[in-house]
């Protein structure tokens, strides 16, 4: 009798404009951008917070983690319009990227479609949601507190 052949958990192919990590060990971060949660990481050991999510802990090296929403707001710390885009970006430009700080983590993502670069002040309050692409993948977006 032949072994079963083991099962790829690939979800991670589904996010974001260009995937280049199709496998990882936080797959779950997909299935709740799926539900309309962004999500990061805490170490359940020490407390150490991530974003993105990791599933080791570079702090005390435990793989005890639990999941936590990104929630509320965070200060926009920095931000850079884009003309010109990396590779399987090319075809976004012009997009603004950014820096949100919420304290224990900061986020780096994209700025939502529609905010004008004007708009924008260091310090102001933002918050992150998720956002679904054309082509059916997934990504997350800052916009306006």
């Amino acid at each position: 009798m032949g072994k079963a052949k083991k099962k790829i958990d690939d979800r991670f192919k589904k996010f974001g404009t260009v995937g280049f990590t199709a496998t990882t060990k936080v797959n779950d971060f997909v299935t709740h951008l799926e539900e309309g949660k962004v999500t990061g990481t805490r170490c359940k050991h020490c407390g150490k917070t991530y974003f993105p999510p990791r599933a080791d802990c570079c702090l005390c090296l435990n793989s005890d983690i639990e999941w936590f929403p990104v929630e509320g707001s965070g200060k926009l710390v920095t931000f850079s319009r884009l003309s010109f885009g990396p590779a399987g970006f090319k075809q976004d430009v012009p997009y603004t990227i950014a820096l949100l700080d919420y304290g224990d983590y900061k986020v780096f993502g994209r700025i939502a479609d529609g905010i004008e670069e004007e708009e924008l002040a260091v310090g102001m309050e933002m918050t992150t949601r998720v956002n679904h692409l054309p082509n059916g993948q997934l990504n997350y977006v800052f916009e306006k507190a």
